[in-house]
């Protein structure tokens, strides 16, 4: 039987290249999960490409067993597609996605402020503040770019954390591999690491304040914009929905 060659990953300048390596029996469908969602996310797995678990499980080193089930959580979060009789590839992105997910993510985080909003506390705060400051420092250091993504992840899954609602908390958490996705998508399209350092001020300002209603206006207008800019910026890149995997 010929050796099955590893899985092609594209280059990533904000990373060193490549050089899959062993992982521990105790974590490896864990590790491998979050191995295949950094390079999804990353951009080094391309939206659209098709996947072996041969291939696969020659690039990271890792028995096809624990493999298996770490494609099955990438495929319930939906970074993976798995299409009968043909195949597994990198989840792709349409315009409908983008606009499902945006909607989606409106209303969960409506709903986290209502629900958090008397919930907040001096210590809540000072915690939203500190989340906003190390996302305004690293996209001033302006060297990794999916650093950036991931804390402004973090300041947005505050009130979800803050609304006390486990539901709600974890469907943010299973949401958030997603959005990471777009937002990869989105900065690159701009060539840009990470977003702008004053889109999150008034945000984290009326998230600090007294005016509910004034923070749910400009959490759907803050969505609002953010999926229009989003859209713009991927013209052109999105595949016909009959083309998806």
């Amino acid at each position: 039987m010929s050796e099955v060659p590893p899985v092609t990953l594209l280059p990533d300048p904000e990373t060193p290249p490549f050089a899959p390596e062993p992982l521990g029996e105790t974590t490896v469908r864990s590790r491998i999960a979050q191995r295949l969602t950094e390079h999804i996310v990353g951009g080094r797995l391309s939206p659209g490409q098709r996947l072996t678990e041969q291939q696969l499980a020659a690039s990271l080193g890792v028995s096809r067993g624990p493999l298996r089930e770490a494609i099955r959580d990438l495929v319930d979060t939906g970074l993976l597609t798995s299409v009968p009789y043909k195949g597994l590839y990198v989840r792709s992105m349409t315009r409908r996605d983008l606009e499902e997910l945006y909607s989606l993510r409106t209303a969960l985080e409506r709903f986290a402020f209502e629900r958090g909003w008397d919930r907040r506390t001096p210590a809540a705060l000072e915690d939203l503040a500190r989340r906003a400051e190390t996302l305004r420092r690293c996209i001033d250091r302006g060297d990794d770019g999916q650093a950036a993504i991931a804390h402004e992840l973090h300041l947005h899954g505050w009130i979800y954390e803050v609304s006390g609602h486990g539901l709600l908390a974890r469907t943010w958490e299973g949401m958030k591999p997603n959005v990471h996705f777009y937002f990869s998508l989105h900065q690159r399209a701009h060539d840009r690491k990470g977003p702008q350092r004053q889109s999150h001020d008034l945000y984290v300002t009326l998230a600090s304040g007294d005016d509910l209603p004034a923070m749910l206006a400009h959490l759907s207008d803050h969505m609002r914009q953010g999926l229009a800019v989003t859209l713009a910026a991927l013209e052109g890149q999105f595949p016909p929905e009959a083309a998806r995997p």
